[in-house]
């Protein structure tokens, strides 16, 4: 086993040794969800709507992969559009065995990545906002579903800022204002302060949605790239404190070049 592949494996297995392995109450039946007649949950019914006809994102979900190199996610034949710049940061990330990726110190990680963590996610469908809680990291987001537009930003954060709207079925969202800190996952895919995220959600049925993900960083890339991620239904169990920077012991271990 090489250095560099030795280096990664350590990345991996420190992150998933945080990951909890069951949460909170599990076992504990979820209400009024479909179910087969041996009572378990039926992914494939149809997906439940809101009072006002739209899909109804409510509930837990998990990524059926996880974030490592968020570039799995791509269609078949296409690849990833790193400018000059962008590639340059890439390729010294992989040489250096990705050892100073900020969510390896428990810092945040970006959104892009959060979401298709091999950790759950709720949903919590609101009047004017969605609720995003991540069990990694026991962090939350916004997104404002009431009309406001994209603040001008005199204070970029880490996960920026989110509105939401509906075309159709799919549920439309869009971030910015992003402090350029993160970068898109740990294989070392930059992100900058210019990023517009859009992320595009489509319950396809109970117990499956669909996330399409688009990347717009002209610092980085040279035009917009988008990923696929999907995503199952979790029931009968809740999410689980998930607190980071309790006992990070990890990154000393860390290896550069």
């Amino acid at each position: 086993m090489n250095t560099k592949t030795a280096a990664c494996q350590l990345l991996v297995v420190a992150l998933v040794a945080v990951t909890p392995v069951f949460a909170q109450w599990e076992g504990y039946p979820t209400p009024a969800i479909p179910r087969t007649p041996d009572g378990k949950v039926n992914l494939n019914a149809p997906l439940p709507r809101t009072p006002d006809g739209k899909p109804d994102l409510s509930g837990i979900w998990q990524a059926s992969r996880g974030a490592f190199n968020f570039a799995s996610g791509l269609r078949r034949g296409e690849t990833v559009p790193f400018n000059a710049e962008g590639k340059k940061l890439f390729d010294e990330r992989q040489a250096n065995n990705s050892k100073d990726e900020p969510s390896a110190r428990c810092l945040p990680s970006h959104i892009a990545m959060r979401n298709q963590l091999n950790t759950p996610f709720k949903f919590a469908q609101l009047p004017g906002v969605t609720i995003q809680l991540y069990e990694s990291r026991s962090t939350f987001r916004q997104i404002f579903t009431d009309g406001r537009p994209l603040p001008k930003v005199d204070w970029p954060t880490w996960g920026g800022f989110s509105v939401g709207r509906w075309e159709g079925d799919t549920f439309v969202v869009v971030t910015t204002g992003f402090n350029g800190k993160t970068w898109l996952d740990q294989a070392g895919h930059p992100a900058t302060d210019a990023m517009r995220l859009t992320e595009r959600f489509t319950r396809k049925d109970f117990g499956h949605m669909e996330l399409e993900t688009i990347i717009d960083d002209p610092k980085v890339y040279s035009k917009p790239w988008s990923t696929v991620a999907q995503f199952t239904f979790r029931a009968d169990t809740e999410l689980l404190e998930f607190i980071c920077e309790e006992n990070e012991r990890d990154s000393q271990f860390m290896i550069g070049k």
